[in-house]
């Protein structure tokens, strides 16, 4: 570790020390690096005897993370009107917080912990390091920094966030410091057949109804090498799910044998369209997403569209053209 790092790192701890009224945070749509990471650091601390910490998550957490231990330490909201710090977690940029603009505005102080190549440096520090696996990655170092005890809970969470944004370990984000990390985290004892069955192996029967339904629109373009598809409104509602439900579809369609470029435009409500971007080995999906205003990494990345389906289809598929060319 650099000293410039371990320098911010400290300025980290210290700002925890100072302040009195915590809130953890992470982006809205949770995924696995957000609801670890804020565990992991939410009960870490409260373990530790510091102050009022508050793990605040305001969007719907994803059915395969429930059996996460310490999950209903997590509020969806608060009665708090004044935040003394907040530590936003995975989140690329300010307007991504998972918190109400009146909460976000009553913050005295933020801490922006992300490794997000795009993150727009929100926080008063920011610890930002996109060589970093994951967010779960840096909380590890910042918990062994303050010589925090990692027992087998928080290791666990930490686990779920590693693994799920290395795709089980399966993309190039996945590092010799990755596995050091997690190795170390098996040695504490945690279950890693029940995390990995939960994860990767417990899909719902509405869930792969939506998969299929999905699989119907599909279409590949650019010989192969683009592939896309739609969730619809109708769709959840055939299925009896949520858009949630839909992260299993990018990465299935990005799995076929030719296709470079993965795309799925999620539609959540009347010209919204939530759309993930997802690519294999050249070329670069977080510059198509930034051209939406989006961010995210090389090779997995996303942005809203506010446009209908099809307008926004088009809209897309014109940018993942040029960067083609």
């Amino acid at each position: 570790m650099s000293d410039d790092r371990k320098m911010l790192l400290e300025e980290v701890i210290s700002a925890i020390n100072f302040h009195n009224n915590i809130c953890i945070t992470s982006h809205v749509n949770p995924d696995g690096d957000s609801i670890g990471s804020v565990l992991a650091l939410g009960m870490a601390l409260k373990k530790n005897r510091y102050k009022n910490i508050t793990m605040l998550v305001s969007d719907e957490i994803p059915k395969n993370l429930l059996f996460l231990p310490g999950i209903d330490q997590i509020q969806k909201e608060t009665h708090a009107k004044k935040i003394d710090l907040l530590i936003a977690l995975d989140c690329g940029d300010k307007n991504r917080i998972g918190i109400s603009k009146s909460l976000l505005e009553s913050t005295d102080y933020i801490i922006n912990i992300d490794h997000h190549i795009t993150n727009t440096n929100f926080g008063n520090i920011n610890i930002i390091n996109p060589d970093a696996s994951s967010t779960g990655e840096i909380v590890y170092e910042i918990l062994k920094l303050m010589n925090i005890d990692i027992d087998k809970d928080i290791a666990t969470s930490l686990y779920v966030g590693i693994s799920t944004d290395t795709g089980s370990f399966r993309y190039d984000n996945t590092t010799s410091s990755t596995h050091a990390i997690v190795s170390r985290l098996l040695d504490l004892g945690i279950n890693s057949n029940y995390i990995n069955i939960n994860l990767y192996q417990s899909r719902s029967i509405e869930k792969t109804c939506l998969l299929i339904k999905s699989l119907d629109t599909l279409e590949l373009l650019k010989s192969g090498k683009i592939a896309i598809a739609i969730v619809t409104r109708e769709m959840l509602e055939i299925c009896n799910t949520t858009i949630n439900e839909a992260d299993l579809i990018i990465d299935f369609i990005r799995d076929i044998d030719s296709v470079e470029v993965a795309c799925v435009l999620k539609e959540t409500d009347n010209n919204t369209i939530k759309v993930g971007l997802r690519s294999k080995n050249y070329i670069d999906v977080s510059l198509i997403a930034k051209s939406f205003n989006g961010g995210g990494h090389a090779k997995a990345s996303g942005c809203t569209l506010y446009s209908g389906i099809e307008e926004g289809k088009k809209l897309i598929l014109e940018e993942i053209d040029k960067a083609f060319r």
